[in-house]
């Protein structure tokens, strides 16, 4: 678990960092870069979100397979 999130932290700040030199090297307007940046960043949080939700259900059906009786 501690690797995980520790993997997750580093690809976090990774893209913080990378969005930062992005906004400064960046050819588009301020207005243009932030709008794609905006998009972008939903466009990542519904990734996350169906991904999040797609493992619950995974995990909810290994658990609900733990709690069947034993034949």
């Amino acid at each position: 678990m501690r690797r995980v999130f520790s993997f997750l932290l580093g690809g976090i700040s990774g893209g913080l960092v990378g969005a930062v030199i992005a906004l400064i090297l960046a050819p588009a307007s301020g207005v243009d870069t932030r709008e794609k940046l905006r998009q972008q960043a939903i466009s990542i949080r519904d990734e996350i979100k169906a991904a999040a939700s797609n493992r619950r259900i995974d995990l909810e059906q290994q658990l609900a397979q733990l709690r069947e009786p034993r034949k």
